[in-house]
């Protein structure tokens, strides 16, 4: 099964690749405390994977992984992933003035700046092996266009919208993890479809509305901006928090059946993403709702 989501499209939630599924669990080994990666391919989903050390032959017993994934090694990825994109976003809040004198210029280095993150994205997503200074450099330019992107957006329409965003981001993160750790939310394989689908679902809608917008001036279809625009952020912020479960169990399972620790950045490569994702919608639907006003 393969995904849009860059966390998913190359090793995650597939059983024919080597990495646990959905409703796959560790298996015990034939005593208590046994280590079930020094099993066969019967109860070891890594006994077969890419990650396998030379010389290990399918069915055959395979030494306990030294180098394996831990929370630690994620949290740690991540904070430094996240930071990046802060102190990109904190700089380029500060160093690039938006007032009318240069608001044109902000605008395009903005644009620059997504434009490449999103080029590092597809990069980092399609590479065999996750690569640290790549994830970190898309980190830094998705930070500058957010920085610039959140001070027009609290100089022009909603002061204070960016302060706002990141406290909705962080409270859907907290409200997700534990809603995940205590069992409220459960990935299943229909879980995964059912969000999978609206995720593509939105995805194509958003394309259509932007083609609009391009070549036919204005907002597009309205999907953006106004009520409609209210709606479609909110379900989108639905929607990365879905992604967001889906994120904590690649984690998981990574864990569980002993993923290399480079893993570890890919684990922070879609988190940063996700989140990335609910703060933007977040500033959008708090920009709205204040410029209502």
């Amino acid at each position: 099964m393969r995904s849009s989501n860059p966390v998913f499209s190359r090793r995650g939630f597939s059983r024919d690749n080597g990495h646990a599924g959905f409703d796959a669990a560790p298996q015990a080994g034939a005593a208590a405390g046994a280590n079930p990666y020094a099993q066969g391919t019967a109860t070891n989903p890594y006994a077969t994977n890419p990650y396998a050390q030379q010389g290990t032959q399918p069915g055959a017993p395979a030494p306990a992984r030294t180098d394996a994934m831990t929370i630690d090694d994620v949290v740690t990825r991540t904070a430094m992933t996240l930071g990046t994109v802060i102190v990109a976003a904190a700089i380029a809040w500060w160093v690039l003035p938006v007032d009318q004198a240069n608001l044109g210029t902000a605008y395009g280095v903005a644009i620059g700046a997504a434009l490449i993150g999103f080029v590092l994205s597809l990069v980092n997503s399609f590479k065999r092996r996750p690569s640290p200074p790549l994830i970190l450099t898309y980190a830094a330019f998705e930070g500058v266009f957010l920085g610039i992107v959140s001070n027009i957006v609290s100089v022009y329409v909603a002061p204070g919208a960016a302060m706002q965003a990141v406290l909705g981001t962080m409270a859907v993160f907290a409200g997700v993890l534990i809603a995940y750790r205590t069992g409220l939310i459960r990935v299943t394989r229909r879980f995964y479809g059912f969000v999978m689908a609206a995720l593509i679902g939105f995805t194509l809608l958003m394309m259509v509305n932007l083609l609009f917008a391009v070549f036919g001036g204005g907002d597009g279809l309205g999907f953006r901006s106004g009520t409609m625009g209210l709606i479609f952020g909110i379900v989108a912020i639905v929607i990365g928090a879905c992604v967001l479960a889906l994120n904590f169990k690649q984690v998981e399972d990574g864990v569980a059946y002993g993923a290399p620790r480079e893993e570890a950045w890919l684990a922070a490569f879609g988190l940063t993403v996700t989140l990335v994702w609910i703060y933007i919608e977040m500033l959008r639907v708090v920009a709205i709702l204040q410029g209502d006003d």
